[in-house]
């Protein structure tokens, strides 16, 4: 019943609008593209411009290589750095023009997907904040139209595509990787379609090799990030959160390239974990007091990292470091978490001890 009062809606706004805009993520085009949209749009016989936003995270030949192939024009921009906005307006000028001579207004309809920037390219385009913007479904209320020029205005509606797959919502933002339930399903249906698109975005950021399912990539990943129960299992659950947060977020997408390692490490620690999870210990002053001794043992240049995920928070060990300051980093650079309690030991080489959520 949702489904059909959505796209009745969307039906509505494309019904008063003389030109449609459909915005989609430039990271994800064929994800966030709607085929059924376009063909409505198309059978109505009206003007149709897609709009790739969040293009400063793709490379420039890949949109401009997109850009010639598409059928229907395409315009790259983004909203959040104010890039390629001018353009845009250029092209709804250039569809606006004929039908201004028929007519003395010339309604403009941004139509797309969840959290793929509408609201935030209306407030670009108009110059100032018209609306009010949130990564949350269903943020605009109501219709309202927005002055862009003398003749020209865009309609803004709450006709959002709507997506009747959960994990398909997740994918493309529309539900926080952190307040799911049951992250994996996702998770590897967004591999899956990463793998198909450019799988170099995985083998290359997570150093992958070889691989037999998508469930042995979200594994090898879960290693990479430290991501590990008690026995030395990865957690893949919290990875699947990790990963689909990483997604939603802008910070992986098809095209980033891994970052060269600032510094290496080797994973350890594992004796102290288990007895800091046998005793229950989540305070770091009480697991320095108790390991104290053993962790100073293995103070040196190298840097050492271990991590245990016990009673719903992160204990993280970090060793080798010239300041503190740079053990908290790497263990949150690890986890993607923020460090809640910390305490560091050592002298001219110095560890930490933390407690992350």
């Amino acid at each position: 019943m949702k489904q059909r009062k959505a796209w009745r809606i969307v039906r509505e706004v494309v019904d008063e609008a003389d030109i449609i805009v459909e915005v989609v993520d430039a990271r994800d085009p064929i994800g966030t593209r709607n085929r059924k949209l376009e063909r409505l749009v198309q059978e109505e016989g009206k003007p149709l411009l897609i709009v790739m936003n969040k293009a400063d995270l793709v490379p420039k030949e890949w949109a401009e290589e997109y850009k010639r192939k598409s059928e229907i024009p395409v315009v790259f921009i983004s909203a959040r750095e104010r890039k390629g906005t001018g353009i845009l307006r250029k092209e709804i000028r250039k569809l606006a023009k004929p039908l201004l001579d028929e007519r003395g207004k010339v309604k403009v309809a941004l139509i797309g997907y969840p959290n793929v920037g509408k609201s935030t390219i209306i407030n670009t385009l108009k110059g100032k904040k018209a609306v009010g913007t949130a990564p949350i479904p269903g943020y605009t209320k109501g219709k309202q139209l927005i002055r862009l020029s003398r003749k020209i205005w865009l309609l803004d509606s709450p006709g959002v595509v709507p997506i009747d797959d959960f994990d398909e919502l997740v994918i493309k933002g529309g539900f926080p990787a952190d307040k799911i339930d049951e992250p994996v399903k996702p998770a590897l249906k967004l591999i899956s379609r990463i793998l198909e698109t450019r799988k170099e975005a995985i083998t290359e950021k997570f150093e992958i090799d070889g691989f037999e399912s998508e469930e042995e990539i979200l594994r090898k990943i879960g290693e990479r990030r430290g991501l590990i129960k008690a026995g030395g299992e990865v957690d893949i659950e919290e990875t699947a959160r990790w990963f689909l947060r990483e997604w939603q977020t802008g910070r992986f997408t098809l095209f980033g390239r891994e970052e060269k390692r600032e510094e290496e490490f080797t994973w350890d620690f594992e004796d102290v974990l288990d007895g800091i999870e046998k005793d229950l210990l989540l305070d770091p002053r009480r697991i320095l007091w108790k390991y104290g001794d053993e962790l100073r043992k293995k103070l040196d240049n190298r840097k050492r990292v271990g991590i245990r995920e016990i009673e719903g928070f992160t204990v993280g060990i970090a060793t080798g470091f010239k300041k503190c300051d740079g053990g908290i980093k790497l263990l949150e650079r690890l986890t993607g978490k923020h460090v809640l309690a910390s305490e560091c030991f050592g002298k001219k080489w110095k560890g930490v001890v933390v407690i992350m959520e």
